[in-house]
């Protein structure tokens, strides 16, 4: 490992800035804690709003520059909620405000008005920031062979066609206009127009700086090496390590808990690459979920289910499995689907680096292996992958809520005989688990009903479910058999697993 790169000095404040709507903007006094909603409305953008103040409304929405796989830029939607505004010290923003004016509306917001589209407004300015992450989308194409331009097409009943994907908008909520008129409204929209937004992606997203900021309510410092990261983790093993700040920023904002120090390790470039080899994938632990999926696509099956089902875009476009992991929380979506892949941990300190394999990394609740000096670098795993793979994620919404169970499969299955079982389970232990005992009863067996059944009877007895707000104990125990009957309903007739 090489030096540490220089280190702000701590008596000096670096002054961060931020460029929106096409101005730059200073952050100023602020306290290091405040978020980029806070931030935004103190200096009189208030198109963006708080509505949970934890990332599930859309409220909050603003566009956030973002470097593309082929060198330019793509307009990516988030929640400036859970954003610290210093984290985006030298970014690109814009807000409501910066998309269109009274007198000259953005085609998005004049979209909204003529369908009809808004009653109360709170929500509009977050429905109309992701609409326009969706209309500047680069690779959006018409869908051929659409008709109506206000109806989705037939064999693809969330995407208009305009080829608007209504995913853009699931994680914005409206209380009273109802979705009709907004989906309509999104399914009506052009292609983007010649605009300056437009325009902007076609060089790079500005790159991350190093950042420092000192307040009487803590520290905050953007590091934009790994050793200077792991030396400054080394010097204060206290402090909280944000990337996307998905969690942290709930944290901040539900439980008002303030940190002496946070390091920002999103700019960390050993942490934001995906390496594919021809035996293993490698995934930085700070690359966000949304890149995860347009570099991967269906390289991984498993992964490929998991993350359309991971909160809603607003979040995947900031949320990183690294995060996921580093929680330690028993109801995580990645760790059982991370499970079933017999994926492994790399973790970095300024000692070196050791690889854990996620079954052994979780050691109770909320409580991992990962020692105080230590961050994950990347997330291993393994090829080839199994032929029969599904995650079951019971929930009571079926986006952007909280697992009561969650299931991920990973079976192969040659000439109708199961030769392999890994089968990873959430929220039913303090910890994320492997279904040990199933996969033992599964592994050698005939792919039919009677084993299925007989092994489903065995996934119900896995982890020790509770009682809670979301879901009673019997309900998580018969949610594990009902998971395994189904997995055998959608395989059981394909080709690739059947005799």
């Amino acid at each position: 490992m090489s030096n540490p790169g220089p280190l702000p000095d701590p008596l000096v404040d670096t002054d961060p800035t931020v460029t929106v709507n096409g101005t730059v903007r200073h952050f100023g006094q602020s306290p290091a804690h405040t978020t980029a909603l806070e931030w935004l409305r103190v200096n009189g953008l208030t198109g963006a709003k708080e509505g949970c103040a934890e990332g599930e409304c859309g409220v909050c929405a603003i566009l956030m520059a973002q470097t593309d796989r082929a060198g330019g830029a793509r307009w990516g939607a988030l929640t400036s909620c859970l954003v610290p505004m210093a984290a985006l010290d030298g970014q690109e923003l814009v807000t409501a405000e910066g998309l269109g004016t009274p007198s000259k509306l953005h085609p998005v917001q004049a979209a909204m008005a003529a369908a009809g589209g808004s009653q109360c407004g709170y929500c509009t300015p977050g429905f109309v920031c992701s609409m326009a992450a969706e209309f500047y989308r680069s690779d959006r194409q018409p869908v051929s062979g659409a008709t109506a331009p206000g109806e989705p097409v037939g064999a693809h009943p969330e995407t208009g066609p305009n080829g608007f994907d209504l995913h853009a908008l699931s994680g914005n909520l409206c209380r009273c206009t109802g979705y009709r008129p907004i989906r309509d409204a999104a399914f009506s929209l052009p292609m983007a127009d010649d605009d300056a937004i437009s325009r902007r992606r076609l060089t790079s997203a500005p790159e991350f700086r190093s950042t420092f900021l000192e307040r009487d309510d803590g520290i905050f410092i953007r590091a934009t090496t790994l050793p200077q990261a792991v030396t400054l983790l080394a010097e204060n093993p206290g402090a909280v390590l944000v990337a996307g700040s998905t969690d942290w920023g709930v944290e901040v904002t539900i439980r008002a808990r303030r940190a002496p120090l946070v390091i920002a390790i999103e700019s960390i470039p050993e942490l934001n690459v995906i390496h594919r080899g021809d035996t293993e994938i490698e995934i930085g632990a700070a690359v966000p979920l949304s890149q995860i999926e347009a570099v991967l696509g269906d390289r991984v099956p498993l992964l490929a289910q998991l993350i359309p089902q991971f909160a809603s875009r607003l979040i995947r476009n900031r949320a990183t499995l690294g995060g996921n992991l580093g929680t330690g929380s028993p109801i995580g979506d990645s760790p059982p689907v991370l499970l079933a892949l017999e994926a492994q941990i790399v973790l970095v300190s300024a000692m070196g680096e050791r690889v854990l394999p996620v079954a052994e990394y979780f050691t109770g609740y909320r409580a991992t292996l990962k020692r105080a000096d230590e961050l994950i670098k990347s997330v291993r795993i393994p090829l080839p992958g199994s032929n029969a793979n599904a995650f079951h994620k019971i929930t009571k919404r079926r986006f952007d809520d909280i697992s009561s169970v969650a299931v991920a499969f990973s079976l192969q299955i040659d000439e109708g005989v199961i030769t392999t079982a890994r089968i990873g389970l959430g929220g039913v232990a303090p910890t994320p688990l492997r279904a040990r005992a199933t996969e033992a009863v599964l592994t050698g067996q005939l792919w039919n009903r009677e084993t299925v059944r007989h092994a489903a009877a065995t996934l119900e007895s896995e982890g020790t479910p509770m009682d809670d707000h979301r879901a009673s104990s019997r309900y998580r125990t018969l949610m594990l058999s009902g998971a395994l009957l189904k997995l055998y309903a959608q395989n059981s007739a394909s080709p690739e697993v059947s005799s």
